[in-house]
């Protein structure tokens, strides 16, 4: 345990974490990288600034401590200071991985799993075939001068298949991922058969969207999940309201924000690329309704923007790593599943479109969401593939539009990717949700 200078609040976070990233691309293998390292974080808090610190060798981290205490103000009542008192004095460890980690895996066994599921991909239409691999076992440990000391371990391993398939002039992208924790529970139920029959089947059937304009829209778990996290997720966010009294004044809660079949949550305590028992001040993970039956029900915070709004932190400080200070970001955000059923989802829809799987969203008060596999809805039934550019749509008017939600909740996450704010990217975070019916989203 450090020693920790009177009169001030400080922490020290410590992660060391290992890593494995595989690139085939045409059957050959073009990266292979393992990396183990191991990096810590500490911070010190005289009731005016902060002061930060980052390094590689950890052995010198009360030395660290020391010299960032000499830059600050120790304050006597600092003890009774807004934000210091918010912070949680938990004493844990969460050790759930250890006995099947993904670091215990050979390299070469990882290496010869990924060549096999590019090798997979068997179609006339092929044209290229780009797989990755990634995992992470990282274990944290974080301590604070009010007495926290918390150990836990976070683990991630999943694969990505991306084909480009063409026949003649007419061309088709598609990606298949899978995110497990477990390396076996990966080889187990990686599987593209689906994924190629599919993307031959946009390639070889696909239409032109005839007329762009205003339709009823279904939206698949994954596409509901990035709606949600792209949509609404950021602006939960607290730290976008501080010293912002229209924003504040906009999202206040208890507002009514969106249709009363809709609730939308976000908690580290999902399994998948969102779970985090505890978040990088150490605060307990909590399950947080951002809407709650259509209505404002919280936000997502830290110890600082929780004390400044005078709420509850929620476990939501994260950082990419031990190089950069915890900010406020999300962890498993999704659509909480409803009691609809998917195939009414789209019954009495007279012309509209299922929006399969997309490429990527964005947007805060208005959304955009590019779409990579689509159909048509005719009379209630799935009809032939078409080419949608974009879905837009005014985020709040979407929300109220939402008339049905299924019961197949499902959630999400990216081995390769994350989720990007300002200077830290990418940041391991699940989506997700249930099918989703929107009565009316603009489609070009």
């Amino acid at each position: 345990m450090y020693k920790f200078s009177k009169g001030l609040y400080s922490d020290v976070r410590i992660e060391d974490r290992y890593t494995v990233q595989i690139a085939v691309s045409e059957g050959e293998v073009r990266q292979c990288r393992e990396l183990r390292e191991k990096k810590a974080f500490l911070r010190v808090y005289d009731g005016k600034k902060w002061y930060y610190a980052s390094t590689d060798d950890v052995h010198r981290v009360q030395d660290m401590l020391e010299e960032l205490a000499g830059y600050a103000a120790p304050e006597d009542g600092i003890d009774d200071d807004p934000v210091v008192k918010t912070f949680e004095v938990n004493k844990d460890e969460v050790m759930r991985f250890a006995g099947n980690c993904v670091a215990d895996i050979p390299l070469e066994k990882k290496t010869e799993f990924l060549k096999k599921t590019a090798g997979e991909v068997k179609s006339d239409y092929a044209k290229v075939v780009n797989a990755g691999y990634a995992d992470r076992y990282s274990v944290y440990e974080f301590c604070s001068s009010k007495g926290a000391d918390i150990k836990y371990d976070f683990q991630t391993s999943g694969a990505v298949v991306s084909v480009q398939f063409a026949n003649g002039e007419e061309k088709a992208d598609n990606y298949y991922v899978k995110n497990c924790t477990t390396f076996d529970e990966l080889v187990n139920t990686v599987c593209t058969e689906e994924f190629v029959r599919e993307t031959e089947d946009v390639l070889l059937r696909s239409k032109k969207l005839e007329k762009p304009g205003s339709y009823p829209v279904v939206l698949s778990p994954s596409v509901t999940g990035v709606f949600a996290h792209e949509s609404f997720g950021h602006k939960s966010e607290a730290d976008f309201m501080l010293g912002d009294e229209a924003m504040a004044k906009e999202w206040q809660i208890g507002k009514k924000v969106g249709s009363e079949k809709l609730s939308i949550v976000d908690s580290g305590l999902t399994d998948g690329g969102g779970y985090v028992p505890y978040d990088d001040e150490g605060t307990k993970a909590t399950r947080t309704y951002l809407i709650k039956n259509g209505v404002l029900t919280g936000r997502l915070h830290s110890v600082e923007t929780a004390a400044y709004l005078g709420e509850k932190p929620t476990g939501n400080a994260r950082a990419i790593d031990c190089g950069f200070e915890p900010i406020v970001r999300m962890t498993s955000t999704f659509v909480e599943g409803g009691t609809d059923k998917v195939e009414d989802l789209f019954k009495g829809i007279k012309h509209g479109y299922y929006i399969k799987n997309c490429k990527h969203g964005s947007g805060m008060s208005t959304f955009t969401i590019a779409p990579l596999v689509s159909y048509e809805i005719i009379d209630g039934k799935i009809g032939d593939p078409v080419r949608i550019a974009v879905i837009t749509g005014n985020v709040f008017e979407t929300l109220s539009l939402i008339d049905g939600v299924a019961d197949d909740e499902e959630i999400e996450s990216s081995p390769t990717g994350g989720c990007g704010k300002m200077e830290q990217y990418p940041l391991s975070v699940a989506t997700g949700g249930p099918h989703v019916r929107v009565s009316a989203m603009n489609v070009q």
